[in-house]
Order: structure tokens, then C-alpha cells, then sequence
């Protein structure tokens, strides 16, 4: 059995408690306007061309067989339409400026790596974090891999936006930990407008974990102009849940910049950002249950 993931994060902090590793999976049902992941996007593997990494040694385009990379007179030119996605080219990058998002791997090449660092799992109260994309979206590999981890004794987050199928969920409840779960909107209008799906599933999934008596970690991206005005909703909404382990509103940054335009893809991250003062008002809703 094959994943796709397009990154593995050691000694992580923001993904769940303690120090863990986080491994991002390729794939993901939603299209978030403030998507800091767009490489996790789409479950092919994309090569990204930062061109301001680019020193011009020409390697690349020696390698290509599909002849994607040119070195002409005003530098590198890449034609993505010809790109087959091998990450042959990534290998022999000089400058850095390739990265192939997107590789197979399998439950056996990945368990070994990740248990490198139990003792630092164990000794701050951490573990392993499968996220995206939306990890789910591969859930009988999802399964496996938890499966092994705690068969080893690894404490298991998984990171998920809930739009998946219950089936999915059903797969990873039983070697899953805590649930870090994103909420974006109550109102199905506004999720819609924000992620292009409404959030009925979402929502029911959610309320079908707490049910269960799982752990669950709600996580609420705040950006001013799209769902800034959710918050007291969803506030009113995790009080109706009985298994909230904590709230994290994280605050929406626009890094990504450079990842939307080294993919050529839109980038539609919004320009304004939240200020201290707006974080601090949506986590006074909370109470008790906001984690920083």
C-alpha cells in the first residue's frame, strides 16, 4: 500500500501537543481562499519552480528527458505542460530552486523514520500528526500507518477539515488519539463562499467524534472579510459538544505567496490580516478552552 505526502515536519510544535512530527498528505476536497498549503492541494505530484533560487547551472535541463527545462539567453525556462512530475531534475538542483511536492511511500519506508524520535515524543508528550491537504482523503493508508504507530507506542493526532466520508473516519477512530478539527464557518453560505463546499458533513462528522467520546481539538483559521464574523457562531457551537479538549484560532498569515506562484497556480490569499487585538476578542469567546 502507497501514500502520496508532500512533506514530513520533525520536531513540530503547532500540531498538537508536545513535539511531534507531521506528516502532510497530498489531496484535499476543500479550496480555501487562505490556503497555506496549495502544494497539498491536488493529489498529483507538482514541481515547484522558485526562480529566485535559480543560480542557472543548467543541470536540470541536461537531466529532463521530457525536455521541461531550457537554459536560454534570459535564464531558465521551464514549460510545466511537459513536466511529467519524476522529480529526476529535483535531485540534481544546484540552487534549491526544484521541489517535486508529491511522492509515494509506503507504511514500511515511513515507520522507521518516525519512530527516530520517540524520546522526544515521549519525554514533552507528543507524537505523530497525519495531516494535508486532507490526509482522510488516503484514510486506508491513514489506518495502517496509525495502526503501526500505536502498536509502537506513539501518541496520534490526526489534523483533518472533516469534509470526508464517515466510512473514512471509521477507518482511523480506533488508533487516533485526539482529532485536531477545523471549524471555518457555522453558516453553510459563508463556508461555501470560503472553501467552496458547504459544511453539513462537516459538521456532522464532527458532532459523530464528540458522540464517541473522542478527543477533539478545534482549530479556527481567523481571516478578517471572510469568516471573521463567525466566530461567536462557532463559539456557540463548541459549547454544544462535550468532548472539546481546547480551541486554537490561528492567526491568518499570507507566507504562502511564494508557493502559489513557484506552482503556477492563482493566488487568491486575501490581503488584509488580523490584528492581536481581533486573535484576542474571538479567543475571549472560548474561555477556558483556548490553547496558545
Amino acid at each position: 500500500m502507497k501514500a502520496t505526502i508532500f512533506e514530513i515536519k520533525r520536531f513540530a510544535v503547532h500540531d498538537g501537543d508536545g513535539i511531534r512530527t507531521t506528516v502532510f498528505f497530498k489531496g484535499c476536497p476543500l479550496k480555501c481562499v487562505w490556503c497555506h498549503n496549495p502544494e497539498g492541494i491536488f493529489m498529483k505530484p507538482a514541481l515547484a519552480y522558485y526562480a529566485h533560487k535559480c543560480i542557472g547551472c543548467g543541470e536540470c535541463a541536461n537531466i529532463c528527458l521530457q525536455n521541461a527545462h531550457k537554459m536560454e539567453e534570459n535564464g531558465h525556462i521551464f514549460k510545466r505542460e511537459r513536466c511529467i512530475g519524476c522529480g529526476v531534475c529535483e535531485s540534481v538542483c544546484l540552487g534549491e530552486a526544484l521541489t517535486l511536492y508529491g511522492k509515494e511511500t509506503s507504511v514500511e519506508e515511513l515507520l522507521p523514520m518516525l519512530l527516530e524520535d520517540k524520546e522526544f515524543y515521549d519525554n514533552s508528550g507528543g507524537g505523530v500528526t497525519l495531516s494535508g491537504g486532507e490526509c482522510l482523503m488516503q484514510a486506508d493508508f491513514c489506518a495502517a500507518l496509525l495502526k503501526a504507530l500505536k502498536e509502537n507506542g506513539v501518541h496520534t493526532a490526526v489534523d483533518t477539515c472533516g469534509f470526508v466520508s464517515r466510512k473514512a473516519f471509521e477507518k482511523v477512530i480506533p488508533y487516533t488519539d485526539v482529532f485536531l478539527y477545523d471549524v471555518k464557518a457555522i453558516d453553510p453560505a459563508v463556508h461555501k463562499r470560503c472553501t467552496g463546499v458547504e459544511n453539513g458533513l462537516i459538521l456532522d462528522n464532527l458532532r459523530y467524534l464528540d458522540s464517541l467520546g473522542k478527543r477533539i481539538e478545534i482549530r479556527i483559521p481567523f481571516v478578517p472579510g471572510w469568516n471573521d464574523l463567525e466566530i461567536g457562531a462557532i463559539a456557540a457551537f463548541v459549547k454544544t459538544l462535550r468532548n472539546v479538549t481546547g480551541v486554537r484560532v490561528l492567526k491568518y498569515h499570507n507566507y504562502a505567496r511564494s508557493k502559489y506562484e513557484a506552482l503556477d497556480m492563482e493566488n487568491t490569499l486575501p490581503d488584509v490580516l488580523p490584528t492581536e487585538e481581533e486573535i484576542a476578542a474571538a479567543e475571549a469567546l472560548f474561555g477556558d478552552l483556548i490553547k496558545k
